[in-house]
């Protein structure tokens, strides 16, 4: 049986409750709901856009300002609904027996039978760490283990190169440094230790789309949500460039100077 192949809406995870398993998908629905929602110019501009790159795109792509604020509030919705998938794969340890799910410092921390700890960096994809930020986490997981030799560190990855359980190897101050007891190691291992199952992560994919299809069937909301960021933005004064440069720079230098020529600057017509 292949993940997309229908089927019947048994539940077969053993290493979560049905009803803390659906508990938990709905919340990551809720997000998404929350994520598609209405797309006003107060949000679309709540992390500052970047003026000068959607303008760029827009000559070189030759897109349309409507196409361009699009793709932005595309990829804004992209960026969080990341975020939240992320929340998704971490807060799922929260139910399952002798993990902990701390609100700082670790993202999970598992106790064996034998009251081993294992302390969790969870990670997304296996290429989101640049180099500095690799060197940062392992120096925090090698101090974690010289205070408390007993116990390991994980780095873990839901989309790793492959499936892993490998001792985790860095250069610090440009010599390589390693630990038994500091690993990197994909999602279906860890899910193996944590479980028990050799198949708990295949498991909970099989299981996913059809829990997910269940819940939709019950919901009576809408995901479909309005985007009003051209209208406000030629609210403004009818030119959508000099409107998108205006949410970032209003205040700066010459643009509160020269406002009554910043049609003419934005559209090359010098004089």
């Amino acid at each position: 049986m292949t993940i997309d192949e229908k089927v019947n809406d048994d539940y077969t995870l053993t290493f979560i409750t049905q009803e803390n398993f659906e508990k938990h998908v709905n919340e990551l629905i809720d997000k998404y709901y929350e994520i598609l929602s209405d797309y006003d110019l107060k949000r679309f501009n709540s992390n500052l856009i970047d003026p000068i790159k959607l303008s760029i795109d827009k000559y070189l792509l030759d897109r349309t300002w409507k196409e361009i604020i699009d793709t932005e509030i595309n990829r804004q919705r992209a960026k969080t609904i990341t975020n939240a998938l992320g929340d998704f794969h971490q807060n799922i340890f929260k139910y399952i027996d002798r993990c902990e799910v701390p609100k700082t410092g670790f993202d999970i921390i598992y106790t064996n039978e034998a009251g081993q700890k294992i302390y969790v960096e969870l990670k997304n994809k296996h290429n989101t760490m640049n180099s500095k930020s690799a060197e940062q986490t392992y120096r925090m997981m090698h101090n974690h283990i010289k205070e408390n030799p007993n116990d390991k560190c994980f780095l873990v990855e839901v989309i790793a190169q492959q499936s892993r359980n490998i001792v985790w190897s860095v250069k610090l101050d440009n010599e390589p440094c390693y630990d038994e007891r500091i690993r990197r190691v994909s999602i279906d291992e860890f899910y193996k230790i944590v479980t028990g199952e050799e198949n708990a992560f295949y498991k909970f994919c099989v299981q996913l789309p059809k829990t997910i299809k269940k819940l939709l069937a019950n919901r009576k909301d809408n995901v479909k949500g309005t985007n009003t960021v051209i209208t406000e933005l030629q609210n403004r004064g009818g030119n959508l460039q000099k409107a998108i440069f205006f949410l970032a720079f209003a205040n700066y230098c010459g643009f509160t100077t020269v406002e009554d020529q910043i049609d003419d600057l934005l559209n090359g017509n010098h004089h």
